[in-house]
């Protein structure tokens, strides 16, 4: 029933509510600052508005079918026999077909227009990449739980902190020093996976100047929530500016650092690096960041050369390369069947007979040969 202590502001209140909490939300997908993630919002408006076509409509009608045929309308129409019309079943069939044709073109023009490894082709919307511009490049290190960014260009590195120039493209290469996790700039672009001994790439650019954030996407652990790195967009002068007052701070991003940054750890403050050894990022690719550690490339080289040296002392075709590959982490190991009796141990669910019997010898089948403790 009826509760008369609810009065009209109450309820009025009661509806507001839930619109102030959504008030308090930064709709950072639908406020791209980069030509990239202006392109995704549009094709998520797109999208959702050719839906909408569909949808609208069908609420609407499920309103109105209900309103016509309630009982009370006396000029309601009562048809039993009606099993079929054309021009219903045109209607119910084109429409989503319609709909349909329309999506999957524009997602085929656009996964391929947006694809993060295919370079800019444009700054803005009717502003192309001039010919004579060249790429900051952007060297991106997930690690747990921080994110390392070295620019190889500028010889700086920080931790937590990306900063890029206005109108100016940008290459990101992206790997992962452990675990799978994802980068995710919302204002810039769409999320691209930094994956362990993988190198993953985005070309984006942003457009207007401003503070924004960037997380990771994947969860990876304990300090997953913490994972996130404040993204900055800077005018060309204000960057080089930037650029100076890293340099200035000092200090030195060298392997024995790294090998520091690879640990986990929460909640990393801001960090930066006025120089940057050279090699860092592939190092970190190819998991030989701990000092006497083989690098992947240098075993899988090693590994093709044995097997093309092999293959032509004995006459037979080259086998594909890592069947013979030594593991990053101890020796090879041997197999089971070259090892001997010794080297092979025993587990605990394998027992000795309590006594041995020499009748056991004469009759594999026998109860003798049984353990009996």
């Amino acid at each position: 029933m009826f509760d008369p202590a609810f009065s009209p502001l109450r309820r009025a209140f009661a509806l507001a509510l839930p619109l102030l909490l959504l008030g308090g939300c930064d709709a950072v997908v639908m406020s791209p600052t980069g030509d990239v993630a202006l392109q995704q919002r549009n094709l998520i408006l797109f999208s959702v508005a050719v839906m909408l076509l569909i949808i609208v409509p069908v609420m609407v009608l499920t309103v109105l079918f209900a309103w016509r045929y309630r009982r009370g309308n006396a000029n309601k129409v009562y048809e039993p026999d009606f099993d079929h019309s054309t021009t219903l079943e045109l209607v119910i069939w084109s429409c989503p077909l319609l709909i349909i044709i329309a999506l999957s073109a524009v997602t085929w023009t656009s996964t391929h227009l947006l694809d993060p490894f295919r370079p800019l082709e444009r700054l803005a919307p009717g502003v192309p990449v001039p010919s004579d511009m060249k790429p900051l490049t952007v060297e991106v290190i997930a690690l747990d739980w921080k994110w390392l960014f070295i620019y190889p260009d500028l010889g700086i590195a920080t931790v937590n902190e990306l900063a890029l120039p206005v109108n100016v493209p940008v290459r990101f290469a992206i790997t992962s020093s452990d675990q799978f996790n994802t980068f995710y700039a919302p204002t810039l672009a769409g999320m691209i996976y930094a994956m362990p001994t993988m190198r993953s790439e985005l070309n984006a650019v942003l457009n207007k100047p401003g503070d924004s954030w960037g997380y990771s996407g994947n969860y990876s652990g304990r300090g997953y929530s913490d994972m996130r790195f404040k993204l900055r967009g800077i005018e060309a002068a204000d960057f080089d500016r930037w650029v100076a007052e890293v340099k200035a701070a000092g200090g030195i991003l060298a392997l024995s650092n790294l090998v520091e940054l690879v640990k986990p750890s929460e909640r990393v403050p801001v960090m930066r690096f006025a120089s940057v050894e050279q090699g860092l990022f592939d190092r970190t690719l190819n998991r030989c960041v701990e000092p006497g550690k083989p690098c992947m490339v240098d075993l899988m080289r090693r590994d093709m050369e044995t097997d093309r040296g092999h293959a032509h002392a004995h006459g037979v075709p080259e086998m594909p390369p890592g069947r013979s590959a030594e593991p990053l982490i101890g020796g090879k190991p041997k197999p089971a069947l070259e090892k001997v009796p010794e080297e092979k141990g025993s587990g605990p669910n394998v027992t000795a007979p309590a006594q041995l019997d020499p009748r056991g010898a004469l009759e594999p089948g026998s109860a003798h040969n049984r353990d009996h403790q």
